[in-house]
């Protein structure tokens, strides 16, 4: 991996942010002689890290603060340095985030899991207050992976699984789908190598194999797309290697796996993409089956894509995903492309997105209320949030997320307290159910309210997921 210099962030902030460069600078000065004297187990200079850190997040064009935090983001922790005198020397926002990214302090717990529990707790609640804290964790904890190398080979499986069990939902949900990918593949290849290697060898086959067909598609769809004056950019993407394994994994064969190959065709605005799905429908048959609408019905992560596959030549199946340019970097970096598409105003618009538009942020928000105990808090983010997931549709179209297993009565109370108080049956892809009815992936579901109602049974709790639906139920209970 080539050495990343103080000049080779620098030169990156540059291309977006040249009045960020003297604060930078000083940020990275700063750290240096902080940590002076302190060594990675790599024997590299401490300061080798918070470099990469900050370098991660120039890749995404963070702001001037996230990259100062990404430099002075161990500070707090490994030197003398107080968040008082970071606000000074800098300002409050860069002291509250490397505060927001700091271990709590062993000398406060009387067990290390307590500990872990109460740190698991505060790098996820730390969305809530700054989605910046998130994303230099994922910066911090993508460079460790990068480096795991030098770790004893138990510090890598835990590291791995701690990665896998918290990194990367979070990831998916704020949709950062490129760190997530390298996330997921990084952890994977110290988990099980030999299982990483052979779909490696796979992959490698398959895109070798596929070279030309997906060469002619590119050209194809390229000339079509330019003679009807429809600018564009079209990239070629395979799955990436821990998707491949999760698919095997599932029971599925190579040759199930649709999306394998993907062109990806990024266009200027929404109606060139409609546009250019019937012109690519036009010259390659495609499986009705596996056409997506992520335009008009984004993802609960803000993806959005049209996305169809279709016989290309030789017989090869290829998914291609149309989208706009700015679509396209959601799809990337998700929250963290939004210092690219909202420019100055990047961090408002971040925090109040999350708010209103992502569905876990309000799951996250009542749990937090409710589970005083770090440990208790910890498991039911990973079993509400974290594990399987279904996606079903209000009688509106508009999709809801919640947890496998989850009952109509969980999805009335995720659209309102009142809908679930007053529920008295549903009516599931048609058809008359029971309140405890367990939901699968794509029903259509309709809630039969009625206000003279009993009200919800106090038996209901043990039949719900979700935490926001046992809290009002027992409320109710209690009145």
């Amino acid at each position: 991996m080539n050495e990343i210099s103080l000049n080779d962030l620098l030169n990156n902030v540059r291309l977006y942010n040249e009045s960020g460069i003297s604060s930078i600078e000083k940020a990275y000065h700063y750290a240096e002689t902080l940590h002076e004297g302190q060594f990675r187990q790599s024997g590299e200079p401490y300061i080798s890290h918070p470099l990469n850190v900050a370098y991660i997040l120039s890749e995404m064009h963070a702001d001037t603060d996230t990259i100062c935090a990404g430099l002075l983001h161990d500070t707090l922790e490994d030197t003398e340095i107080t968040k008082e005198a970071i606000a000074q020397d800098f300002n409050k926002d860069v002291a509250n985030l490397v505060d927001g990214v700091t271990k709590i302090s062993k000398l406060n717990f009387s067990t290390k899991n307590d500990q872990n529990m109460a740190n698991t707790r505060k790098i996820i609640t730390g969305l809530t207050t700054d989605a910046r804290i998130i994303i230099i964790k994922l910066a911090d904890r993508l460079h460790n992976m990068r480096t795991l190398q030098f770790k004893s080979e138990f510090k890598q499986k835990e590291n791995s699984m701690e990665t896998m069990d918290i990194f990367v939902p979070l990831a998916y949900y704020i949709g950062a789908y490129r760190i997530k990918s390298e996330l997921e593949d990084l952890s994977l290849q110290y988990l099980y190598l030999d299982k990483y290697k052979r779909i490696e060898e796979i992959k490698l086959k398959i895109e070798d194999d596929s070279k030309n067909c997906l060469q002619e598609m590119l050209s194809t769809i390229n000339s079509i797309l330019t003679n009807k004056n429809i600018p564009n950019e079209i990239k070629v993407r395979t799955k990436n290697i821990y998707g491949i394994y999760k698919r095997l994994n599932e029971g599925h064969k190579i040759s199930d796996i649709h999306d394998l190959l993907s062109l990806k065709i990024m266009v200027d605005d929404i109606a060139s993409c409609y546009q250019t799905l019937g012109l690519i429908h036009q010259e390659y048959h495609p499986i009705n089956d596996k056409f997506k609408d992520y335009i008009c019905n984004p993802k609960t992560n803000m993806y959005r894509s049209l996305h169809t596959t279709v016989f290309g030549p030789e017989d090869r199946l290829v998914q291609t995903q149309i989208r706009t340019f700015d679509m396209d970097k959601i799809a990337s970096f998700g929250l963290l492309a939004y210092w690219d598409v909202e420019k100055g105003n990047a961090r408002d618009i971040m925090q109040e997105d999350l708010k209103n538009k992502y569905q876990f942020f309000k799951s996250l928000v009542e749990i937090n209320k409710v589970f005083a105990d770090n440990q208790e808090f910890v498991c039911q983010v990973k079993s509400e949030l974290f594990a399987d997931k279904i996606y079903v549709y209000t009688t509106k179209g508009e999709i809801i997320e919640l947890p496998k297993g989850s009952t109509t009565i969980d999805f009335a109370y995720k659209i309102h307290s009142d809908i679930g108080n007053t529920m008295i049956s549903a009516i599931v892809n048609d058809k008359i159910v029971d309140p405890d009815y367990i939901l699968h992936n794509k029903d259509r579901v309709r809630i039969i309210t009625d206000i003279m109602s009993y009200g919800p049974r106090e038996e209901w709790i043990d039949k719900v997921q979700t935490t926001k639906a046992k809290r009002k139920i027992e409320e109710f209970n209690k009145k």
